[in-house]
């Protein structure tokens, strides 16, 4: 359903369900999935593919160009997946050739106000609290959880079930499963109450419990705490996870409890 005071574009495809409120704006290049609402005041620019069942809300961009000055005008894409909730104002910016789309994953939830800057990977499950800004490159695995405000430096990757406490600043990775919160980003903990929703057992928390106690709080440097890893932690999905993390960090891991010497 196609409100009179919205305009789609003749080149843009819409399923035959999909209601557009008024004042909206679609451009061509579009492709939308059955069953999407999509609220008054939305732009919806070239390169979007959105999926099924979505809501948008009011005042929403997405698909605009690159807030990047390398980008010189190629086709490129942002991709939404199912069941994809949108709040007032957000913002999603399309890829750039680095890699071609900003990817969002379906049953993901985007609070007011979140910025999604160009070549971004959300997996599934995600939150983003109200104002969380994504600078580009940055990649946030599923079920991870920003709170409010929070800002993340370009490239930076956040793992699994992560979950990072309103206002902080990212500039380092956060591995899976770890709460981080204080300035600068430290590890607190790891995210217990939100496994266990997830259904994690208790052998596999305490599993990962002892993990980062090896890694943050135990004061090694991280090649060394890799190696206490390997050698007393049992063998798991949830450790090779962990490790193949770290071993990938290209920006390195954010802080630990320790702030003694490393051993």
């Amino acid at each position: 359903m196609h409100q009179p005071l919205s305009y789609v574009h003749p080149q843009a495809e819409l399923a035959d369900n999909v209601v557009v409120e008024p004042f909206v704006t679609i451009h061509k290049d579009v492709i939308i999935d059955e069953g999407t609402w999509i609220g008054p005041h939305v732009t919806i620019m070239q390169g979007a593919r959105i999926g099924k069942n979505c809501k948008i809300f009011p005042g929403s961009v997405i698909s605009a160009v690159p807030q990047d000055l390398k980008y010189k005008g190629e086709k490129t894409t942002v991709e939404i997946g199912d069941n994809v909730v949108i709040r007032e104002f957000v913002t999603i910016n399309k890829g750039t050739e680095y890699s071609g789309t900003t990817k969002i994953g379906s049953n993901s939830m985007l609070m007011a106000y979140v910025h999604i800057a160009h070549d971004c990977i959300i997996g599934e499950h995600v939150i983003l609290a109200n104002n969380v800004n994504l600078a580009g490159h940055v990649e946030v695995d599923d079920w991870a959880i920003l709170g409010g405000s929070v800002n993340v430096q370009q490239f930076t990757k956040i793992g699994k079930h992560a979950f990072i406490s309103g206002g902080g600043g990212v500039n380092k990775d956060v591995p899976p499963y770890v709460k981080a919160a204080r300035f600068p980003l430290s590890y607190i903990g790891v995210n217990s109450v939100g496994m266990r929703r997830r259904g994690f057992d208790s052998r596999t928390i305490n599993s990962i419990l002892e993990i980062y106690r090896i890694l943050f709080v135990r004061g090694y440097n991280t090649s060394n705490a890799l190696k206490f890893i390997e050698a007393e932690i049992e063998d798991s999905a949830e450790k090779d996870e962990i490790t193949t993390f770290i071993r990938n960090s290209v920006r390195g891991i954010m802080k630990g409890f320790a702030t003694t010497e490393s051993k």
